[in-house]
């Protein structure tokens, strides 16, 4: 007797995977309005370190990927209906503050409040790691840039405060874009 080793069919993949990609898409859409690079950006010290700023749009893309990949895999590895709930739940909170991230920095024109938030947005990074090292380790690492990324913007965000601060005056049109959120 011999068996033919079949991969099983995974119902749902596709579906997961375009939910993931279209959550990413609406924060970074979101994300991206919320960043201004016009003149008050231009006008800012920047350290010697900094990348050039089309680097960001092909990191932010790249982490994007791999936030969706971790996500989709994980959620997939999910043992319980108790687990997926806590990765969108992570995932929603993370996502409105990367969200808020932009909006403070760039549209309130406040590298100060922003580096404050920034702290919150790595916790939310940490807490999804967290999780996904219990779920899925393969999910886990491919988060690991992300994390990265942002503590290398959270050095950046940094230099930014200690170069051009204080900031303390928000913009006059940052108050209508924030109550967005």
């Amino acid at each position: 007797m011999t068996t033919t080793s079949q991969k099983p069919y995974v119902p749902g993949l596709f579906r997961q995977i375009a939910i993931a990609v279209a959550w990413v898409s609406v924060v970074s859409m979101i994300g991206q309005q919320l960043t201004d690079l016009g003149p008050w950006y231009q006008a800012l010290r920047q350290p010697e370190w900094k990348p050039p700023d089309w680097a960001f749009g092909v990191i932010w893309t790249t982490v994007f990927i791999l936030i969706v990949t971790a996500g989709v895999l994980a959620w997939r590895r999910a043992s319980s209906d108790g687990q997926r709930r806590w990765i969108l739940g992570l995932f929603a909170i993370n996502s409105l503050l990367h969200m808020l991230w932009s909006g403070l920095f760039f549209t309130a024109k406040r590298p100060d409040w922003a580096m404050v938030e920034l702290v919150f947005l790595w916790l939310s990074i940490a807490a999804i790691m967290i999780l996904f090292w219990k779920i899925s380790r393969p999910a886990f690492l491919l988060m690991v840039p992300y994390i990265g990324w942002v503590t290398i913007a959270g050095f950046l965000n940094y230099a930014n405060v200690v170069l051009n601060g204080p900031f303390d005056r928000p913009a006059a049109t940052s108050t209508a874009a924030l109550v967005f959120f």
